[in-house]
């Protein structure tokens, strides 16, 4: 073994384990079980579709090629598209729905404060309302709407997010996609306290996912639960580099992630099937 290899093999890796808690593990070790990958997922945002003194078009073709490539080698089931598909201006929006329906695997987007449309174009465009849920090989996702068309920020519809965590609170995992941060960690958050006290009820919450926070890459966690950020793969801001984040949901339910910039890992985490995370 090449001193390359046992650097990637010995680095530490956060895990969420099934009760919640955070523990670190080296990569060999998990390679070395039996825990095999049970549904893997990609998750990207905020790339800004159109967006003037910006190279957008090769912004999308690039992330859309680094996508493809790991669906090749790892087989996706589903990429999540978290928000800022475009830049403001509607006639972007079935521009950039030509280069995302380029990829191999199932889409799903949610709605950012700069995709500026109504929902009747919304649903036009994507076949999906700003507030929807899919079920995958038993992983729940909800997908809900943080802004206005006019782009204002809004909290996810408590009534309509209640609902589904009631309907979907006997699945082993569900995941939630929102664009902005519903909690004021940063300065471009929306702080959203009644979101997060409906959250903490529910057990089988295992990540949120957040964009909007361009220069934002790792996990933030409240009331047990995680947040996780992935840079951004547009835009004019951000972190140095432009990636999108890979999840994994082991046969045990523990999930591995990470984000690539695009080729390289970065910030490797396992979450524990469970809650009440402890660093």
């Amino acid at each position: 073994m090449d001193r390359r290899q046992f650097i990637k093999n010995t680095a530490p890796v956060l895990l969420l384990l099934t009760n919640g808690e955070l523990l670190y593990r080296s990569a060999l070790s998990l390679n070395s079980t039996h825990n095999k990958v049970k549904f893997r997922f990609a998750v990207a945002s905020d790339g800004h579709f159109g967006q003037p003194k910006t190279n957008w078009e090769s912004d999308y073709a690039n992330v859309i090629q680094h996508i493809n490539a790991q669906h090749k080698k790892r087989k996706l089931k589903a990429c999540i598209i978290n928000g800022d598909i475009i830049h403001n201006d509607p006639a972007m929006l079935p521009l950039a729905k030509q280069q995302l329906d380029q990829l191999k695997m199932p889409y799903y987007v949610t709605q950012g404060n700069h995709d500026m449309v109504n929902e009747e174009v919304w649903k036009k465009t994507w076949n999906m309302p700003f507030n929807h849920s899919f079920v995958a090989d038993k992983q729940v996702f909800l997908l809900a709407t943080t802004a206005t068309e006019k782009g204002e920020y809004i909290c996810p519809d408590l009534d309509w997010m209640r609902a589904q965590l009631e309907k979907y609170k006997k699945a082993p995992n569900i995941f939630i996609a929102i664009h902005i941060t519903p909690v004021k960690w940063t300065d471009n958050a929306k702080d959203c306290p009644e979101f997060i006290n409906l959250l903490k009820d529910y057990k089988n919450i295992r990540a949120v996912f957040n964009g909007h926070d361009h220069d934002q890459d790792d996990m933030k966690e409240t009331e047990g639960i995680p947040f996780l950020f992935d840079s951004h793969i547009g835009g004019s801001w951000g972190t140095t580099y432009k990636g999108f984040r890979m999840v994994e949901v082991m046969q045990d339910n523990t999930v591995a992630t990470y984000i690539l910039n695009p080729e390289t890992k970065l910030n490797e985490r396992m979450l524990p099937a469970g809650r009440v995370l402890s660093s």
